[in-house]
């Protein structure tokens, strides 16, 4: 066999054969099209031997045993036939492996997904370690794709239609006791043991396959088959307000396959693979896929990070408690929070705990664990502790000369290098290092609330920021789970820029007579989590409100919040803080659920009553979103059209089937946003001219995106070689 094969076989003494997958040169194993040879060939030489028991699928990475398939090879493919073509090629591979007359045994640790999961479904036996690395799942939905090696076939007669379904839908992974619960592996044992393990399951030769549970064997016959799939549909068009063709495939290819027997299956699932490669929804999804993998490469900044020992955090509020409670659990780094009074420490301390304590009651960690993560937060009313800290993360309130001060104090108890991270939603950096001693070691990192749930951290340099502060700065956001995206020192930065006129025009719609509930479920179903007034309401109208003025002032009428929010705020209604703002929340009164309060109205001097359709609405809102990402684009605000996407996508749940504005501009062409803009000024008024970036690129029919293959390898224009002129909701 050549030395660049993924895979090596063993013959062990008692005739048991071991495949190891060892991707050569990667950090985890990804099926590649030309392993359909290599597969073949190795299990043709285990069948050389005569007294061959079986054979056991390994493998030889430490943290993964197949991760998916090699998106690579989907972007490779120019039309529907060539993708259909590729999904028959893995179900040949799946069903030669099903189909060996000895026993097969996948041994899993770490994360099986996608292909990975779909070889280990072939397999007459599975076997996973109980370690927290190991996952399985098949997450194509969230790609705008479904498995196309067998997975949507095999899965439901393994475990049930109705738990596939859920499976492959949502496209959420499992733990190894959840797969063994569910039947999905048939043993979880320690990583110390899994090769034996798995190896005794080979020699215990064929084992009869447990009964499916009652209620999955109801739902096999037809009436109960009707049921399930009308209750699914229902569910998923509930979620998805059909924005996400791959759900429907999945519902139609999996009830096709158990009507129609496998074999008719197994042909309408590649015919499905196929027409979903070549899906704008599909090819949106994957650019962000593509374009967070390459960001986890990058420093931010032409340097290498420093080292990272310790983590101050000031402040022990909401903000202070979650930056504390990821730096610990997933950065694993020893945090201290100093906070004014023991009050706001112990409120960050009793945030971890509980939050812990949640994984230890869904047996996601154990109390021991619980106990080791807890022992890295410790909190003090002084800085005793903090001349270690190598960055300290200021989460105090929103005022200048507070975190001015702050700055001084870290300056004077801290060590020369600290770095001093700001998270301002709107403060500007440079005002904020405008009287320190070491400027250069002053950056902004914005999170989003709730900390531990938001992907996306901006990270501020400002004009003497070094540039080893970036790539540090970075680097922590990626040890604690975070996208990081660096944005320049300008009023809003970027996520809040974007989203104050898409809030703002939602709130002149209200002002128009358009019910507020109307307004909310124009944009859910354009494919945001939540509605613009909703997420107001989550932010806290008091927080919206100190910000536009800052927008304001720096960039002109167009971020002039309606008058409506000044009567809003002053009738103390700042939104779900404290029960009341637009809606009114469970605990408030007789309420059980969230609902529009109907007395705001009166307080805005508006008689509801829907006028404008739902997509009139959506287009207000988005359009105005649209013409600010590309102003933040030509002002250097972002690097990059990819930045812009994953900013929005990951920071405020732009539609990631769109793949954010940018991508979004491209889909329907800059010509038509201009056209729209212009039709809307003339009707609205002048904040929707559009921009002179935009303009140039409609004259010009140019993209943000230049693609290379079927829209997904894209090269990005960004800030240094092509300025457009020139070349899952909360935030705070």
């Amino acid at each position: 066999m050549e030395q660049s094969s993924a895979f090596h076989l063993q013959m062990r003494l008692d005739n048991v054969g071991v495949i190891t997958i060892d991707v050569p040169d990667e950090k985890m194993n990804t099926l590649k099209a030309e392993f359909a040879g290599q597969i073949r060939e190795v299990i043709q030489r285990a069948r050389e031997n005569p007294h061959l028991a079986g054979l056991v699928i390994i493998s030889g990475k430490p943290d993964s045993f197949i991760a998916g398939a090699d998106i690579g090879m989907i972007a490779a493919c120019d039309s529907a036939q060539q993708a259909e073509t590729l999904a028959q090629q893995g179900q040949k591979v799946m069903n030669d492996i099903a189909g060996l007359p000895f026993p097969v045994v996948a041994a899993i640790h770490g994360a099986c997904l996608g292909g990975g999961l779909e070889l280990a479904l072939a397999c007459s036996q599975r076997i996973c370690t109980l370690d927290e690395k190991t996952r399985l799942g098949l997450p194509e939905v969230q790609l705008g794709l479904l498995p196309g090696s067998g997975g949507t076939q095999r899965l439901p007669r393994l475990i049930g239609a109705s738990s596939a379904l859920n499976l492959m839908l949502t496209g959420k992974t499992l733990r190894a006791r959840q797969a063994l619960k569910l039947g999905l592996v048939d043993d979880a044992v320690p990583h110390s043991i899994l090769l034996e393990a798995a190896v005794a399951r080979v020699l215990k030769g064929h084992q009869p396959r447990e009964r499916l549970p009652v209620r999955e064997r109801l739902a096999n016959g037809p009436v109960g088959r009707a049921v399930i799939f009308k209750l699914a549909t229902r569910q998923t068009r509930a979620k998805t307000h059909g924005n996400y063709p791959a759900t429907e495939k999945i519902l139609s290819v999996v009830r096709h396959g158990l009507e129609h027997g496998s074999q008719s299956g197994y042909a309408a699932e590649a015919e499905a693979f196929g027409e979903l490669v070549m899906t704008p929804e599909s090819q949106a999804l994957r650019s962000l896929f593509f374009a967070t993998t390459a960001m986890k490469k990058e420093h931010g900044a032409n340097a290498e990070p420093a080292a990272l020992q310790r983590i101050g955090v000031l402040g022990g509020g909401l903000m202070g408690g979650g930056i504390a409670f990821v730096t610990a659990t997933r950065a694993g780094l020893p945090v201290r929070i100093k906070d004014i009074n023991a009050e706001g420490i112990n409120h960050a301390m009793k945030y971890s705990w509980e939050t812990l304590s949640k994984k230890v009651k869904r047996r996601h960690i154990k109390a021991a664990e619980r106990q080791r993560q807890m022992a890295l937060i410790s909190g003090d009313t002084q800085y005793r502790g903090f001349q270690q800290r190598d960055l300290v993360i200021e989460a105090v309130f929103e005022d200048l000369a507070l975190k001015q001060k702050m700055v001084a104090e870290v300056e004077q108890h801290c060590a020369p290098h600290t770095i001093f991270a700001s998270n301002t939603s709107s403060l500007p950096i440079a005002d904020i290092a405008a009287q320190a001693q070491r400027p250069e070691n002053i950056i902004g990192l914005h999170y989003f609330s709730p900390v531990d749930k938001m992907p996306l951290v901006e990270v501020i340099p400002h004009a003497t920021t070094r540039a080893q502060t970036v790539a540090t700065t970075v680097a922590l956001a990626k040890k604690q789970g975070k996208t990081p995206i660096v944005v320049a020192d300008r009023a809003g930065f970027y996520v809040n820029r974007i989203l104050a006129p898409y809030i703002n025009e939602a709130m002149r719609c209200v002002l128009e007579g358009e019910p507020i509930e109307h307004i909310d479920h124009a944009l859910v179903e354009f494919g945001f989590p939540v509605g613009p007034i909703q997420l107001l309401d989550e932010v806290g109208i008091d927080v919206g409100t100190k910000i536009m003025p800052i927008l304001q002032q720096a960039y002109g009428e167009r971020f002039a919040a309606p008058a409506a929010f000044e009567a809003v705020l002053q009738d103390n209604r700042k939104g779900r803080k404290n029960g009341r703002g637009f809606y009114r929340y469970p605990g408030s009164g007789w309420l059980r659920k969230k609902q529009v309060d109907t007395s705001i109205y009166p307080l805005i001097k508006v008689k509801p009553k829907a006028q404008l359709d739902a997509s009139s609405i959506a287009q207000r809102c988005v359009m105005m979103m649209l013409n600010e990402a590309v102003r933040c684009l030509d002002e250097q605000v972002i690097h990059s059209a990819r930045d812009g996407d994953i900013g929005a996508v990951f920071g405020i749940g732009f539609p990631p089937f769109l793949g954010g504005p940018f991508h979004y501009i491209d889909r329907i062409g800059a010509t038509m946003v201009v056209s729209t803009l212009t039709s809307l000024m003339h009707k609205y008024g002048e904040r929707f001219a559009p921009c002179e970036a935009l303009q140039r690129m409609a004259q010009q029919d140019e993209k943000f995106y230049k693609a290379q293959t079927n829209g997904d390898s894209k090269t990005f224009r960004d800030r240094k070689s092509t300025r457009l002129n020139s070349s899952h909701v909360r935030i705070s």
